[in-house]
Parts: C-alpha cells; sequence; structure tokens
C-alpha cells in the first residue's frame, strides 16, 4: 500500500478567478488538506491480509453529478464516448488530454469547474461566506461539500483534521480512501492534469 499525502495552505480570493481571468488581489488563507491511499497494482482479496477500503454506497443524487460533470466536460472537449456512465467518463478525460500540453489539460479542467456553478453564486460566496472567521467557515464548508458531491468521482472519501502552524486545527481536510478516478483511469497524467492540479487552481482562484 502506497501513501500520497497532499497537505496545501490554499488562498481564496475575494472574487472567482485567477489574476488573468480578472482577479481581485485580496485574498483570504484557507488551509485545506486532501490525502489518500492507492496502491500501484490491484490487490486481489484473497492475497491481502491488511484492512479492505470501506465500499461507497450509491446516492440518488449521483447519477445526476455524473451527468452534469460530463456534460460540461464533453462541451469542452466537443466530443462524446457511446459508453454509458463512468466508463465513458473516463474516455472523455482522456479526450480532454489528446493534443494538449499538461498545462492547457489543466486551464481546460478549471473551465470545466467553473461551469459548473453561476459565476454570482460563487462572487457571492466569496464576498459573504469566505472572510467569516478568517476564512475558516469557508475552508470547512469546501471540506464538506467535497465529501457529499464527490465520493461518486473519488470514492469513499471524509473529512478529517488539519493542523495549523498556530498548533490549532480545523475540520477542513479530505481524506480518500482509494482514488477511484486514479484507479479507473489507470493514469497518474490524467489524475494530476484533469483532477488535481485544477482542482487546486480552482481552490485557489475559483
Amino acid at each position: 500500500m502506497k501513501a500520497v499525502a497532499l497537505l496545501r495552505p490554499l488562498s481564496f480570493p475575494s472574487f472567482p478567478s485567477r489574476p488573468h481571468y480578472g482577479c481581485l488581489p485580496r485574498r483570504t488563507n484557507l488551509p485545506v488538506s486532501c490525502s489518500s491511499h492507492w496502491t500501484e497494482s490491484p490487490i486481489k482479496a484473497e492475497d491481502s491480509t491488511g484492512p479492505r477500503s470501506e465500499e461507497y454506497r450509491y446516492q440518488f443524487y449521483d447519477d445526476w453529478f455524473l451527468a452534469l460533470f460530463r456534460n460540461k466536460m464533453v462541451k469542452e472537449v466537443g466530443w462524446d464516448s457511446e459508453k454509458a456512465g463512468y466508463d465513458g467518463l473516463i474516455e472523455v478525460a482522456n479526450r480532454l488530454m489528446l493534443r494538449r500540453t499538461p498545462s492547457e489539460t489543466t486551464d481546460a479542467a478549471v473551465r470545466i469547474l467553473r461551469s459548473l456553478f453561476p459565476p454570482l453564486l460563487l462572487h457571492l460566496y466569496k464576498l459573504l461566506v469566505s472572510p467569516i472567521g478568517g476564512g475558516k467557515l469557508a475552508a470547512m464548508m469546501v471540506a464538506r461539500v467535497t465529501v457529499i458531491t464527490c465520493q461518486w468521482l473519488m470514492g469513499v472519501c471524509k473529512v478529517n483534521s488539519v493542523d495549523l502552524p498556530d498548533g490549532s486545527s480545523w475540520e477542513s481536510g479530505v481524506f480518500v480512501e482509494r482514488c477511484k478516478y486514479l484507479e479507473e483511469s489507470k493514469c497518474v497524467g490524467i489524475c494530476v492534469n484533469t483532477c488535481k492540479l485544477p482542482t487546486q487552481v480552482y481552490v485557489l482562484h475559483c
């Protein structure tokens, strides 16, 4: 079992965008953590003596989230897979990387993430929620919304605690048991350039 821990103090600007998207300069630091366990090769149940990862229980709204995310990705790519469901999503993600540099893929994925939310909603969130408690409320909300809305994509994940330099801690981390997106795509490049980096950029500059 190989452990991958991603721990970064993320910053939320007061307007949802990067500098070249029209970002305002003021920022609120939000400590957000994301960590995950994953394996380099599949482990057969009969060969493993360690604890099994918890199975994600399907929720009635998961199909809606998958369809929304896939539709936005299809619009960006200009192509759709004939496969249904998650398998089709992975094929569209592969096509997103086709003939693009890693940075171009990341930029495209950020556009997809931004298209999931009305611009006014994002602006009001940054204006009204982000300043509360020095960003603590916003950081905790991001972690909980991620757990509620993204387990269909990543697999089982839970909110965990992030230790801050001043000795305090916030419940603003997300721990992913085994990343479904990485395992199904079987490609670290897809994971990094269409999920990990775009998500970091989006949280920093959304």
